[in-house]
């Protein structure tokens, strides 16, 4: 303990590096506010203000920080629209029927740059080949589509 309050400004600077890398395996935004406080005790140790002050001031910041920056921090990294991936990507994309697509009959179509077996999303729907159609679900391996006509 001696040693650390001997050399205060450096624990406090080893202990904010380390809070702060081991942040990059969390992704939550806590070890990054407790790295930040550590930098205000790292101040307070420049300063040449007495090791209790210095904990005191990096627990307040911490607590502020925690309390006051990680909330809006959190709200801006998760704004936005959720990414969809795979299959459930597809859902909504324009393709093109290769081959004609009815009741009963699984057809092909183009997606992108893909082909996948397609059919159609009501049974009394008929899709000639060639025709624009749009993907309205995935169902297993196969791409329940319509024609973007009658997409409304």
């Amino acid at each position: 303990m001696d040693w650390i309050r001997a050399h205060a400004w450096e624990s406090w600077l080893v202990l904010g590096v380390v809070l702060t890398t081991a942040e990059m395996l969390t992704l939550d935004f806590t070890l990054l506010m407790l790295g930040l406080a550590c930098g205000v005790g790292l101040v307070a140790a420049l300063v040449g203000l007495p090791f209790w002050v210095q904990v005191i001031a990096a627990l307040v910041s911490a607590v502020l920080l925690l309390g006051l920056l990680r909330p809006s921090l959190l709200r801006s990294v998760h704004r936005g629209e959720d990414l969809e991936v795979g299959p459930q990507a597809l859902i909504g994309q324009s393709a093109q029927a290769l081959t004609a697509v009815g009741p009963g009959v699984t057809g092909r179509v183009k997606i992108g740059g893909d082909e996948w077996s397609a059919i159609v999303e009501h049974d009394h729907l008929n899709i000639p080949a060639g025709s624009k159609v749009e993907v309205v679900a995935i169902n297993g391996a196969k791409a329940v589509v319509r024609p973007v006509e009658s997409a409304l």
